[in-house]
């Protein structure tokens, strides 16, 4: 038996596409599985088509009471046997982790990096609640050994995302186009995406930039691209269907990634899965886990936008050199395949059954 708890399962999100995808996966394997959002999503989503799992909505009515989900979870949990139960963020730790009954062993993740943590109220919520659960789970060794030591915490380990599905064909990687993925909010920092792109596409007349997704940020980022005289050049395409995402990554040459602070950034996975190179700033062990520096990708240090720069035009410059990248990438993130994933969960467990 493994239960998920997210605050939202049903929202459009990272943590809510890697909780669907791993419950799914264990789904197959047999297990009988739970995911139940504590509260009611704005704008639900359903990320798994036929899903083998049970979906719960612990909420009673929209924006429903957290006392409220508390008393409904809890009778959800009365009614299953013993395993596991998946707390997928410190939110949820706090909500509901007093309710968990003994014969549930207590999974407590964070998905985003350690330098977010720390940059954050969320270090103090891991450090605080976490050591009193059976396994603290985070999303590269790099962070559960930071967390292992600053913490302190005696139960840390990693688990790294799944990706969705592991494609057949790769991209020719010789589609002028710079590829961006994800919502056009500010932490994202598409802008300097744009401004690296405007640079770096200065002499090469052909290329494009492609950014998928949507948000708020809309606006300002096609001001921006106006403003470096690249409107024509820098491509919104809105939301892409999860079933067509692949096409974008068939149809391009490298991928940016450029925000803030990033914990397993699925888009940076899954473009090396297609087969394709990325340049992206090194803001954590999460990204250097996906990225081996020279080898797969490139790293630049985080926020240096003149080293970014640099690195996609000598990209842009060389398709040879893409190619040798994008192959090794696409070997490396095969250790990210749902299957092995599900795989180190399955792993985990019986440790944690011992």
């Amino acid at each position: 038996m493994v239960v998920f708890a997210c605050e939202d399962a049903d929202a459009l999100g990272g943590v809510q596409l890697v909780t669907h995808t791993v419950a799914q996966g264990l789904a197959l394997r047999g297990h009988q599985v739970h995911v139940v959002g504590l509260r009611r999503a704005r704008a639900p989503v359903r990320h798994i088509e036929r899903p083998l799992y049970e979906r719960h909505l612990a909420a009673g009515g929209p924006g429903g009471g957290r006392q409220a989900a508390r008393r409904r979870f809890a009778r959800l949990l009365g009614d299953v046997g013993p395993g596991f139960a998946v707390l997928t963020s410190p939110a949820v730790v706090s909500w509901v982790a007093d309710l968990l009954p003994p014969r549930l062993r207590s999974i407590g993740q964070y998905h985003g990096s350690f330098e977010h943590a720390r940059a954050t109220r969320h270090f103090a919520q891991v450090r605080r609640a976490y050591p009193a659960l059976d396994q603290a789970v985070f999303l590269s060794g790099d962070d559960a050994w930071r967390f292992a030591e600053e913490a302190p915490l005696p139960n840390a380990t990693h688990l790294p995302n799944p990706l969705r599905a592991w494609p057949d064909a790769t991209s020719y990687l010789d589609v002028p186009r710079v590829l961006g993925v994800g919502r056009l909010v500010p932490v994202r920092r598409f802008d300097r995406l744009i401004t690296a792109f405007a640079r770096a596409a200065r002499n090469r007349a052909a290329w494009e930039l492609h950014l998928v997704g949507q948000g708020p940020e809309l606006p300002r980022l096609r001001a921006h691209a106006a403003a470096l005289g690249v409107a024509g050049r820098v491509v919104f395409r809105g939301a892409v269907p999860a079933a067509e995402v692949g096409r974008e990554y068939l149809n391009a040459a490298v991928l940016g990634m450029t925000g803030e602070h990033e914990g397993f950034p699925l888009a940076v996975a899954e473009a090396a899965s297609y087969g394709m190179p990325a340049v992206a700033f090194a803001v954590s062990g999460g990204v250097r886990s996906l990225v081996a520096d020279g080898s797969t990708g490139v790293l630049v240090p985080p926020g240096d936008v003149e080293a970014f720069t640099a690195a996609l035009s000598a990209l842009m410059a060389d398709p040879a050199r893409r190619r040798r990248l994008g192959a090794a990438a696409r070997r490396h993130v095969a250790a990210f395949r749902v299957e092995k994933v599900v795989d180190a969960w399955e792993e985990l467990f019986a440790r944690l059954a011992r």
